[in-house]
């Protein structure tokens, strides 16, 4: 048993280096072992999406820090064809997962279609309650414009790129922020 809880944190830095989607490194300081990796996902099935996750890794720890930060941007094509290939149930499917420590912690993305707002929506969210939470993060990646995009009559977005003149261009005011607490007065924070 000792032999076993010597060799983990060896066999867990030799596997960090070992991460072929990770696209950034950022060390937390001299003297630490934990690392900020910036790792990219290509939706397996919604090729047309990219998404970059930032999480802290440990490299001689047991365990990892359960926050992480997810940001998804449309890099290419989406297609009606894509869209009915995926889970459009509300609770999604999950498109990545990761393992963040050898006692059952793991990082998962899962992908949600709103249709309502014709809105792909990826959560990243560890499996075990960290300080009396589940962490967790979003992003989402708008069908408009797309080939995907369906509009609330169901017919598809066949208009690309509309000219406009400019005197159709206006720059719209700023809100003040009272104006702006008074629009989200029912949104807690």
């Amino acid at each position: 048993m000792k032999k076993i809880a010597l060799l983990a944190p060896i066999l867990a830095l030799a596997l960090s280096g070992c991460d072929n989607n990770e696209v950034g490194d950022v060390s937390l300081g001299l003297f630490t072992t934990k690392d900020i990796k910036i790792n990219i996902l290509v939706d397996p099935i919604v090729t047309g999406v990219t998404c970059h996750v930032a999480s802290i890794e440990a490299n001689l720890d047991l365990s990892d820090p359960s926050d992480s930060a997810i940001s998804c941007r449309q890099t290419g094509e989406i297609t009606p064809q894509m869209i009915a290939a995926i889970d459009d149930s509300k609770s999604g499917e999950i498109v990545f997962k990761k393992s963040k420590s050898i006692f059952f912690k793991t990082m998962k993305i899962r992908r949600i279609f709103d249709k309502s707002s014709q809105t792909l929506m990826y959560i990243s969210y560890s499996t075990k309650e960290t300080s009396g939470s589940y962490k967790h993060s979003l992003s989402t990646v708008p069908l408009w414009d797309t080939l995907a995009y369906k509009s609330t009559d169901g017919s598809a977005n066949h208009t690309h790129h509309h000219t406009i003149t400019p005197a159709q261009q206006t720059t719209p005011t700023p809100p003040t922020v009272g104006e702006a607490a008074e629009k989200n007065s029912d949104v807690a924070y």
